[in-house]
């Protein structure tokens, strides 16, 4: 069988198991994963490999509207990502039950080049109420291929794998075959600390929560770690630290224990907390933590 590779992009809406799917399909964590909407926030891009192919996924953050200048970039972001791939796998939450205004959405990308519709979260309901509900996307014949999945049990994971590679045309190895992202590993350090802060303050801080690691020093038998994770309001960062520093201790730990897997080495995390007052309408800030939009033309 000839080797095909190719490029994929995940989009859908906010908290629709993008991120999720990506993880499964790929058996491993590259984009972090919470409760709240729009916790990815740059497009992520993880490397599936297997003796026949190679697929490049991007994770892109939920399609929205933008009402801050990182909700830009993040928009953008989604945008770029859709440029130039193969397949764009589009994924609606289908726990919720399948609705008008779903169908408005999808309706937008009716002239997307080989989309495919990926309804997630199918272990939260049941067939009896989803096969009905799948019936009325069957009229939508610009879509390629309906699959409901789950990514928490994995089910029909390996069936998307398959319906992708049929648009794959390239032959060329893009990455090697050990490379399962292409973010570095300071980046994905700070993923992993800011979703355990995501998870465990979940309905006590807006969504306005960065982390930016500022030491990564590696040594023989560990590395040392220093991160700030930056908020929007004092009274946050006293959330955040918890009664006589309980919460950031608990972050710290839950972040540590991860990144140690990720690293495969014993790691000494601090963490601080800094108040930036209204940091994601504030380009400078926006553009030292990553999410620079000029970034996004290049």
């Amino acid at each position: 069988m000839s080797f095909k590779s190719g490029f994929v992009a995940i989009m859908g809406r906010p908290n629709a198991g993008k991120s999720t799917l990506l993880n499964a399909i790929l058996g491993t964590k590259v984009s972090i994963v919470s409760p709240k909407p729009q916790t990815t926030r740059n497009n992520i891009i993880g490397i599936y490999n297997d003796e026949e192919s190679q697929i490049v996924f991007t994770d892109t953050p939920g399609i929205n509207t933008a009402n801050t200048k990182l909700d830009e970039y993040m928009q953008k972001s989604v945008k770029s990502a859709k440029a130039g791939v193969d397949v764009v796998l589009l994924c609606v939450d289908g726990s919720k039950g399948i609705k008008q205004k779903d169908i408005d959405f999808i309706n937008d990308f009716k002239t997307t080049n080989n989309l495919m519709l990926i309804v997630t979260k199918t272990d939260l309901t049941n067939y009896e109420k989803l096969y009905p509900q799948l019936a009325q996307l069957n009229g939508l014949d610009y879509v390629k291929s309906i699959i409901p999945v789950s990514s928490f049990k994995g089910r029909n994971i390996d069936v998307v794998v398959n319906e992708i590679k049929k648009y794959l045309h390239d032959d060329i190895k893009y990455f090697d075959d050990d490379q399962y992202t292409d973010k570095s590993v300071r980046f994905m350090i700070s993923e992993l600390i800011r979703e355990k802060t995501l998870w465990l303050l979940q309905d006590e801080i807006p969504h306005g929560i960065a982390v930016e690691v500022t030491l990564f020093d590696e040594k023989p038998n560990r590395i040392d770690i220093d991160a700030d994770i930056i908020c929007e309001k004092e009274s946050h960062k006293q959330i955040i630290i918890g009664k006589n520093g309980s919460m950031i201790k608990e972050i710290g730990t839950k972040a540590r224990i991860e990144i140690e897997k990720l690293v495969d080495k014993k790691v000494f995390l601090n963490l601080f907390v800094k108040v930036k007052n209204g940091w994601r309408n504030k380009q400078s800030i926006i553009n030292d933590l990553g999410y620079d939009i000029k970034e996004l033309d290049k």
